[in-house]
């Protein structure tokens, strides 16, 4: 068996909006995506909070959870992550809890301390709240027992909630939540696929620091991976222009609509900035078949990840869901 058919195979998405398409195109086309996944046997559709993000359709992550998986019947759906210091944690739980109850065994709770948004959008979000995540420990131990089975007396109650038994995933792109969910015995998620910098310091102060839990008797860790498939690497590399214009965008401040792909980058980057792109993506992995399977493979080697996540943007839906049928074919091969 091959390294990578032991790894589970999951995908986060953003909801992209192309340029030229609605948000009503870009929901529409994320329920595809997670009903086509699903079909090749991916284990998780994770959905991702931002905010005030134009060409960015997920701020409102928990509905979106509980339209996905009302659309799918096995995959778990979930979020990565929802952003933890925007949301009193009764919120959260009620939210996550009935989702619970709805769709019993199939949630996920991934938790960010990032703001997922600027800092007037921050302050928009939380009002009389503008904590700097420093509470987040507190704030996860406050939703873990609220998600717990209610005590004798507990005066604050998650209804729904209480009992749900929902997994509790601690997301990352620094060491912070590396050590806490280290500390908690949780399942950890880098968020490699836009910010690799720290990764293989975070993995390994998560293996060394981990105490095992009622949740875990050991480690579990799940990267994030962008990834671009196709049937040359000439024309992933193609595709792939596509997100790199979008992280460009980014760090221009502007428009993250998702445009077409284009010949030539050099025409709209300076070295720097094709220099920070890079980094940006810096695990990613784009390509043909061969490509693809050997660079998921020194991936998944180098990091011994239990899961990988991967994170595609390509302008033409077809040829995302395209793209999701080769790497699951490279995996199983």
């Amino acid at each position: 068996m091959s390294s990578l058919s032991k790894t589970a195979l999951s995908m986060l998405d953003l909801v992209p909006v192309r340029a030229g398409g609605t948000v009503a195109e870009a929901l529409k086309q994320s329920t595809e995506l997670a009903q086509h996944v699903e079909r090749l046997g991916f284990n998780r559709f994770w959905l991702a909070e931002h905010h005030n993000m134009d060409g960015i359709a997920s701020s409102a992550t928990a509905l979106l959870i509980g339209h996905v998986a009302g659309k799918t019947s096995r995959i778990r759906v979930g979020s990565g992550g929802i952003m933890l210091p925007n949301h009193p944690p009764m919120v959260v739980a009620e939210n996550f809890g009935t989702l619970a109850a709805l769709y019993p065994g199939r949630i996920d709770l991934g938790l960010g301390r990032a703001p997922g948004a600027d800092q007037a959008t921050m302050r928009a979000l939380r009002r009389d709240r503008l904590s700097n995540g420093d509470d987040f420990p507190e704030q996860v131990a406050e939703l873990r027992a609220l998600l717990a089975p209610a005590q004798p007396g507990q005066r604050l109650v998650a209804t729904p909630g209480a009992g749900s038994d929902i997994p509790v995933w601690l997301l990352g792109s620094s060491l912070f939540s590396a050590q806490l969910a280290a500390h908690l015995g949780l399942p950890y998620a880098f968020a490699s696929h836009f910010a690799p910098r720290f990764l293989f310091d975070a993995l390994r102060m998560y293996r060394e620091l981990f105490r095992p839990s009622a949740v875990l008797d050991k480690p579990y860790v799940m990267i994030g991976a962008p990834v671009v498939a196709a049937p040359t690497d000439e024309e992933a590399a193609f595709l792939s222009t596509s997100a790199q214009q979008k992280i460009l965008a980014l760090m221009r401040g502007q428009s993250l609509k998702l445009q077409p792909p284009v010949n030539d980058m050099d025409a709209r980057w300076d070295p720097a900035e094709q220099h920070s792109v890079e980094a940006f993506l810096g695990v990613s992995v784009v390509g043909g078949p061969e490509r693809v399977k050997a660079g998921l493979t020194e991936l998944v080697e180098r990091t011994q990840a239990d899961e990988l996540m991967l994170v595609t943007d390509v302008y033409d839906p077809a040829l995302r869901l395209r793209s999701c049928d080769i790497v699951a074919s490279v995996w199983k091969s």
